[in-house]
């Protein structure tokens, strides 16, 4: 057990992509859309998918491998690994553990958080609190999903097919001494839920609930593909985030002016809302979905090695993340530039 610190920084980054760039025109010719369509109800041009010898846990490797360079350490130096995804590998064990034996850095624990569109952000409170606690000092934060191979490409998938993409992205989560308001600086996470919302964005199939798990029948009927109540998830993702995100800004005593909006990438025109709501340029607005689509727990940290990397973050910034999602689960995190 070592001393406990006062705070935590991100200090590095990294991302990782399917291999496959898949346009709207290819989506359109098997779900009967169109480019247009997609663009206007989304935002979202292409998303990549992976192909044939990658998989969630070699997204997350390279995502991990960058951050870990990023950050000018070795995977040797970590203490944890916090991984979230709703797209494993398997059943069971968890992706944490295939993460950690693909780094080589066994025996140091390694959990998986599922939460899906929310993970990355309530992986990042467990990563938080672990080091907060003295338990740990260095702390690999991964959301990385593989969706793909898991999508209804066909016209009755349409609505949620035109959605989704593979991708990954990595933070390491390191004890600092000292509370500053700069270089990476996190301060803790909020989180919340309300499960009489499971049911508006859900996959039943296959599920302990019924036996047996799934069934021909479930398969035929699609019941293995993601349900969505797409006006109800849309109208309480705007409310609930626009609240979350003004009382974080009122907490931090922020200008929003400043600030940086890292959202979870859904649905462009919520981030716009969002951000049209608790006063945030749209210039501050990180918008990834166009090319990326929406990578559940991976959007996040994707858009932040985005951001800088491309230098979009100038020291003390507030940059805030934002995530709302099945469950329904949601978060806000503020980081400091």
């Amino acid at each position: 057990m070592s001393t406990q610190p006062l705070g935590t920084r991100i200090t590095g980054c990294g991302r990782a992509l399917g291999a496959r760039c898949v346009t709207n025109a290819e989506l359109a010719a098997t779900l009967e859309s169109s480019d247009d369509w997609i663009v206007a109800r989304t935002g979202i041009r292409t998303r990549h998918f992976i192909e044939p010898g990658q998989s969630n846990t070699s997204l997350a490797l390279e995502a991990s491998r960058a951050a870990l360079d990023d950050a000018e350490l070795d995977a040797g130096e970590l203490d944890a690994i916090v991984f979230a995804t709703l797209s494993p590998d398997m059943v069971f064990p968890g992706n944490g553990v295939l993460l950690q034996e693909a780094l080589g850095v066994a025996p140091i624990p390694a959990i998986d958080v599922r939460n899906q569109c929310s993970g990355f952000l309530y992986a990042l409170s467990v990563a938080r609190a672990w080091i907060i606690s003295g338990t740990y000092r260095r702390v690999l934060v991964v959301g990385s999903e593989v969706h793909s191979t898991g999508l209804d490409l066909s016209p009755r998938g349409r609505a949620v097919s035109i959605l989704f993409g593979d991708g990954a992205g990595a933070v390491v989560l390191e004890a600092v001494d000292s509370h500053v308001q700069k270089g990476g600086a996190l301060e803790p996470v909020h989180l919340g839920a309300d499960g009489r919302g499971a049911r508006l964005l859900f996959c039943d199939r296959p599920g302990a609930a019924h036996h047996p798990s799934i069934t021909p029948d479930d398969l035929e009927a699609g019941r293995h593909y993601a349900h969505m109540e797409g006006r109800q998830v849309f109208r309480r993702a705007v409310e609930l985030l626009s609240d979350e995100v003004a009382s974080l800004i009122a907490r931090y005593n922020l200008d929003p002016q400043r600030a940086l909006l890292v959202a979870h990438q859904s649905n462009r025109r919520i981030n716009e809302l969002v951000a049209a709501r608790t006063h945030i340029p749209e210039a501050r607005v990180l918008h990834t979905i166009e090319q990326w689509g929406n990578t559940t727990a991976g959007s996040i940290p994707m858009a932040l090695d985005l951001a800088r990397r491309e230098g979009r973050i100038a020291p003390g910034d507030p940059v805030i993340m934002a995530a709302f999602g099945s469950g329904l689960t949601w978060g806000t995190a503020l980081m400091w530039g």
